[in-house]
């Protein structure tokens, strides 16, 4: 009578678990399609009177011209602000300038135990350093970060310097890096137009522009498998945009850097300190439809 009981109990609770993982899907599925539907209206705003101004809300963005690294569109963008995830750009430049992406590493405490948006990585974990490099750019994992740290600079900190010398290699004297996630530190920080900078420079490895143009990924975690979404919103909802990084702290507030290519004009749009996520799409929105609709590429020699 008693395994009779059990067997119920237990049936029971397999029924539960599948209902409440359908409901989780089905809210999860309505929430992307309420969000798609946010930005169309959003587009059909902009385009209502994309001649003006955008009217911007967050506390420093801007718009480059990929070809001739000029200034679209800029406000505050030479302030220097926290980054939050968007540090991950440099962090994914470093490994993959450093090391073998077929490498299989082990997991270390420090990177299982690192709060905030994770890959789900435990102690011990075998993982490639390619799907640590998903984990890190698609689902903003800093247990990811913090174990790329760890095997390509010995250390955080190890790391931290591999960072800052590349800034320098590349011209960027505003920005400075203490850690590989973007997690709030006083040091820590870049400004709008040099992200830009950066961003420019890492698309120019193909590793890279796979990466973060990847929707979803699946990625192989001791022997388990996982799927992760790309938390870049504008990522096949927007036309011509193909990455690049999300980020959140509470200092940095939301800031999104994206790559947009429309025929053979490249841009790469940074928005730092929105207050929101809505905000930060629409502001993004708003300066790369300014960019498209105002300014175009002209080939001099075809007008001599």
């Amino acid at each position: 009578m008693l395994k009779k009981k059990i067997c119920i109990i237990l049936f029971a609770i397999i029924i539960l678990i599948q209902c409440t993982t359908v409901v989780f899907a089905n809210e999860e599925d309505e929430e992307e399609l309420n969000y798609f539907n946010e930005i169309q209206e959003e587009l059909k705003q902009v385009s209502a009177d994309i001649s003006k101004e955008p009217q911007i809300s967050s506390r420093a963005v801007v718009v480059i011209d990929r070809n001739s690294k000029k200034v679209i569109y800029g406000k505050n963008e030479n302030e220097k602000r926290a980054m939050a995830s968007t540090t991950k750009i440099m962090t994914a430049i470093v490994l993959l300038e450093n090391e073998d992406l077929s490498k299989t590493v082990e997991v270390s405490r420090k990177a299982a135990n690192t709060g905030g948006s994770r890959l789900g990585l435990s102690t011990g974990n075998k993982i490639t350093l390619n799907d640590l490099l998903y984990g890190l750019m698609l689902c903003s994992g800093n247990d990811a970060a913090v174990q790329i740290a760890e095997t390509v600079g010995g250390s955080v900190e190890g790391f931290a310097v591999l960072m800052n010398n590349k800034a320098k290699e590349l011209g960027l004297n505003n920005t400075h890096f203490v850690t590989p996630h973007g997690l709030d530190e006083q040091e820590h920080y870049t400004t709008a137009y040099e992200l830009a900078l950066l961003t420019d420079y890492a698309l120019k490895n193909e590793k890279f522009a796979e990466v973060v143009s990847t929707k979803t990924y699946t990625v192989n975690i001791n022997g388990n498998y996982k799927t992760l979404n790309n938390t870049n919103e504008l990522l096949g909802y927007l036309e011509g945009v193909n990455g690049v990084k999300t980020g959140f702290t509470n200092n940095a507030l939301r800031c999104l850097v994206t790559s947009t290519k429309r025929e053979n004009f490249n841009i790469i749009t940074v928005v730092l300190g929105a207050d929101t996520k809505k905000i930060r799409t629409k502001d993004s929105i708003q300066l790369i439809e300014y960019a498209y609709s105002n300014y175009k590429l002209i080939n001099i020699k075809e007008k001599i």
